[in-house]
């Protein structure tokens, strides 16, 4: 190409850009004289060519710079965008040397000034400078990015922290498992579960001398002073953040940073390090000072401690007080209680209640509710409210503590975590059992191991007091004081102690109407209940009150106006005092224990006699209520004597039969047996009573009485043909049906009906074994009536166990018939052995993609099923809802889908995600469901039920 050619291609390319066309037009002599001082080319070679030789180096570079120019000439006209795609194709076609002398260039041109050091430095290198930092600062630099957080958590930088301060983690963290140690020393930190070196030494032993022992009783102090400051703290804190939290603002929106954190308050588990920390340095540097003194006074005590709070500097936003908050009790009521919900609303506001089903409960879930309720606070004391006899305690389905289960590891364990959350028995702390474990020697060796398992004073009801469950109103082991009035409202426990059986029947059909729907009810109610209370303003309702008792009131004010006493109030009771008494009204039947005077009606406790210490003094006083309460049981059955059968069979023999001679031999004849048999038994009581002395015997009458026992075998095995033909003659014979509606809930009845009465020989069997048990208790060996009255104990707890197997195979046959009856084109279910564990409603769900990853799979909620699961199958229904015109009630069918045998089914847990939540999968050899219950307790109760249902089926085949 020559160089007028070249200039002709120029132009034409550059026909827009004439300043670059005048640029490039310089003549052949110009281009001569600056070539003219290099080497000579050939002919061949020609000048401004597309390409230059590596030889003439001249030339090239000539070449190189007039390029140059120009591309950067082009580089100033482009844009922004054009540059920077400029400058990334530049870079793709650069080497790796090239592109580290670039990378050099830049950092001569801009330094950098901050730098991640994690990223620069060897792991172990940013591990080690992490070390240094304490908690509270590890904790905000594990904030900064997941980088951070990664090395934050490592259990090298939490294990030296949680040793030096005696925490030790209770299992092995596997190898791929990190933050192990950083949870645990939140945990421990959060519960204020701190080991003191006297503490630690106790439990992992020490290498160093020990104390002396006025420098163990300062040592003691010490921390005692270390931790009621850590509480008061606490306490300050909790106050503090409520009275300063600030207003949610978007800080992004104002074009600020959150940069002031030096002011706010800190979080409850930084500031419990941080208290814990510096109440430890502090108590360390005063070491010295307080070892120097021989004595503590009460005045220096307080002066340290003081001292103490003062020289723990928080940022904490009010000052702090020395004020002290009483520590809350913890209740656990099983729903095996009757009317429990009763003594739900009778609990004080500062106990914190647990109520939990017995169903398909165990240890572990119940310790789990435990301790989600308790979050982490130290308790005063822990009280089991649960159904129990005097020798065992029915805490969860299947598990009975007794003192042979109690040392078993996982009810070890139960016990010990539980009992963890009281304060030392120093500091009053206690496990209060409202079963009447101190009125048998079985029971007292079960409180004494308990007592040495926790380190805490147990105590219990001695059960002197026959009734519904008013051995909880009777004098308790080991203490002054009534526990009972710890927990609940005094008037509301003595009305369910005098009725709790018959609260429990109320409370039983309004479970089975209520109860699938209960949770929503509790929202919905919630929210009317606060609609009304603002749109009404708080307006008090209209009360109407009868015209005898307003004209008795208004006779009252009469009479208060014409006399004008100084004590108005008491002038007014006295005159409707004598008012009731002048119209005949009389006072009603004392229900506390058994008959009693008016004296116990105010005070149902009963109040031992002065100097009430010795055994013979408490065996005379069980001997009495012995005799009292079967009086009170004979006077029953011979009610239903008196009432019912005389006048019926009175009737038939004057041929005006009500019922057939059949039915009322069915009826009557079992329970007349027993009335003789008591009656008998009652008498020969009451001629010993009337020459007590220390060295009387009863065992003997005892004894005889326990032959007779037969009387009662029949009247249980007849008990459910009793029951049917009382329905059936009532069905059948109208005038029975007026006769039992004349007679039932009378006061010669004692207001109960016929069916109530027939519940009286079950409920004395139990009496008499808490009788019998409180008077061989008291009872010394070598008394002569040790040996005749354990026979008789042996023989009624023996007759009792009998009689709990029968209950519960009623139960069981009830629960099958019940389950057969909800369930529509179900087959036969009562077959052997099988019983009813439990029943759950659950979601069907279906997976839309089951070939992905299980943490991003989805989930559709395609039906509603049903789960009653038998100790030997799994049935499985379609639950539908239908819900009924100008009505709140909703219908619940439930048709039968499938039965699985437990060997055969398989369970497998579903991990919580965010697009599901509660969910597991079953799993038969045909099919498989994948299920979701509404809450997470209910999944819990669920797993826990089948997973052992599952075991047990399969140990048996």
């Amino acid at each position: 190409m020559t160089s007028v050619e070249f200039k002709i291609n120029l132009k034409s390319k550059n026909r827009g850009f004439p300043d670059i066309e005048n640029q490039w037009q310089i003549s052949g002599s110009e281009c001569r004289e600056s070539l003219s001082d290099g080497p000579r080319i050939d002919a061949t070679e020609t000048r401004f060519s597309a390409w230059t030789p590596i030889t003439n180096k001249a030339c090239n570079h000539q070449l190189f710079q007039e390029r140059t120019t120009l591309i950067l000439h082009w580089f100033d006209l482009w844009t922004d965008r054009q540059r920077k795609e400029f400058i990334l194709q530049l870079l793709r076609r650069c080497n790796k040397t090239q592109l580290k002398f670039t990378s050099d260039c830049l950092t001569e041109a801009v330094p950098i000034t901050r730098m991640d050091f994690t990223t620069v430095l060897p792991r172990f290198l940013s591990l080690y400078i992490m070390s240094f930092l304490s908690p509270r600062d590890i904790c905000a630099a594990a904030q900064v990015s997941w980088h951070w957080r990664f090395l934050a958590e490592q259990d090298c930088l939490w294990f030296p922290k949680c040793i030096r301060l005696g925490w030790f983690l209770p299992y092995s963290p596997s190898d791929h498992e990190y933050g192990a140690w950083k949870r645990h020393y939140v945990a421990c930190a959060a519960s204020l579960d701190i080991l003191t070196p006297r503490e630690a030494a106790g439990v992992y032993g020490t290498l160093n001398e020990s104390l002396t022992v006025p420098e163990e009783k300062e040592e003691r102090w010490r921390e005692l002073m270390i931790k009621q400051t850590i509480r008061d703290k606490i306490a300050e804190h909790k106050k503090a953040v409520l009275k300063t939290r600030r207003a949610w603002i978007n800080t992004s929106k104002l074009g600020t940073s959150y940069t002031d954190t030096h002011n706010q308050p800190l979080t409850l588990t930084a500031a419990l390090v941080h208290i814990g920390e510096k109440c430890r340095l502090n108590s360390f540097s005063n070491v010295a000072t307080i070892k120097s003194q021989n004595g503590i006074s009460g005045s220096l005590k307080n002066r340290y401690a003081s001292s103490l709070v003062k020289s723990t500097s928080l940022p904490f936003n009010q000052p702090v007080r020395s004020t002290y908050t009483p520590l809350p009790h913890f209740l656990l009521v099983s729903s095996k209680v009757p009317g429990y919900e009763l003594l739900l609303a009778a609990v004080h506001a500062s106990v914190v209640v647990l109520p939990y089903d017995l169903q398909a409960m165990n240890l572990e879930a119940l310790l789990s509710l435990a301790e989600r309720a308790i979050q982490g606070r130290m308790l005063q004391s822990v009280g089991i409210l649960a159904g129990g006899s005097t020798d065992e305690v029915y805490l969860t389905q299947g598990m009975s503590i007794t003192e042979k289960t109690v040392l078993m590891p996982r009810v070890r364990e139960f016990w010990e975590k539980l009992c963890g959350w009281v304060v030392p028995a120093s500091e009053g702390g206690s496990l209060n059992i409202f079963a009447p474990l101190a009125s048998s020697v079985a029971g007292m060796d079960l409180m004494r191991k308990l007592s040495s398992m926790t380190g805490l004073n147990v105590r219990a009801p001695t059960g002197m007091c026959t009734g519904s469950y008013q051995h909880i109103l009777s004098e308790w082991s080991g203490s002054s004081d009534f526990p009972p009035l710890m927990y609940m409202h005094e008037a509301v426990l003595l009305s369910w102690c005098r009725q709790a059986e018959w609260i429990e029947e109320a409370c039983k059909e309004l479970r089975k109407h209520l109860e699938p729907q209960l949770h929503f009810l509790c929202q919905k109610i919630k929210g009317r209940i606060l609609g009304l209370f603002l749109w009404d303003h708080i307006k008090m309702p209209v009360i109407s009150i009868k015209s005898d008792i307003m004209e008795c009131l208004i006779q009252g004010l009469v009479a208060l106006m014409n006399e004008t006493p100084d004590d108005a109030v008491d002038f007014l009771g006295r005159f409707l005092l004598k008012k009731s008494i002048k119209d005949g009204l009389k006072e009603t039947e004392p229900l506390f224990f058994t008959e009693r005077t008016s004296s116990n009606i105010i005070n149902p406790i009963p109040e031992f006699p002065k100097g009430f210490i010795s055994d013979a003094d408490r065996r005379g006083c069980v001997c009495k209520e012995l005799l009292d309460s079967e009086r009170t049981y004979v006077r029953q059955l011979q009610a239903v004597a008196t009432v019912f059968y005389t006048p019926l069979r009175a009737a038939l023999d004057s041929n005006r039969a009500i019922i057939s001679s059949v039915s009322l031999i069915t009826i009557f004849c079992p329970l007349l047996d027993i009335l003789e048999a008591n009656k008998l038994f009652l008498i020969e009581l009451q001629e010993r009573l009337q020459e007590w002395g220390p060295l009387q015997c009863v065992g003997d009458v005892c004894v005889k009485f326990c032959t007779k026992l037969r009387a009662y075998t029949n009247f249980f095995n007849n008990y459910p043909t009793i029951l049917k033909t009382i329905d059936k003659c009532r069905e059948t014979h109208p005038v029975f049906r007026a006769f039992l509606k004349r007679h039932d809930w009378s006061v010669a009845t004692r207001m109960l009906s016929l069916q109530e009465l027939f519940l009286a020989p079950s409920a004395r069997v139990e009496e008499y074994g808490t009788l019998l048990q409180a008077l061989t208790l008291h009872t010394p060996r070598e008394h002569p009536d040790y040996t005749l009255l354990s026979s008789a104990l042996n023989t009624i707890m023996t007759y009792r166990n009998f009689l709990h197997k029968l209950k519960t195979s009623l139960n069981q046959d009830l629960k099958i018939l019940e389950a057969q009856n909800t369930i529509q084109s179900c087959p036969n279910l009562s077959e052997g052995s099988r019983y009813l564990i439990t029943t759950q409603e659950v979601a069907s769900l279906t997976c839309l993609n089951g070939d992905i990853t299980s943490s991003l799979r989805m989930y559709e909620h395609v039906s509603d099923l049903g789960l009653f699961l038998f100790n030997d199958a799994l049935v499985l229904t379609e639950k539908s809802v239908s819900h009924l015109p100008f009505s709140l009630a909703a219908k619940t069918t439930h048709n039968f889908l499938a039965s699985v045998a437990l060997h055969c089914l398989n369970l497998k847990e579903i991990t919580d995600t965010k697009y599901v939540q509660n969910a597991f999968q079953l799993e038969s050899p045909k099919r498989q469901w994948i299920c979701a219950t509404d809450r997470e307790e209910e999944k819990n109760k669920l797993m826990s039920a089948l997973c052992s249902a599952i075991n047990a089926a399969i140990t048996q085949n």
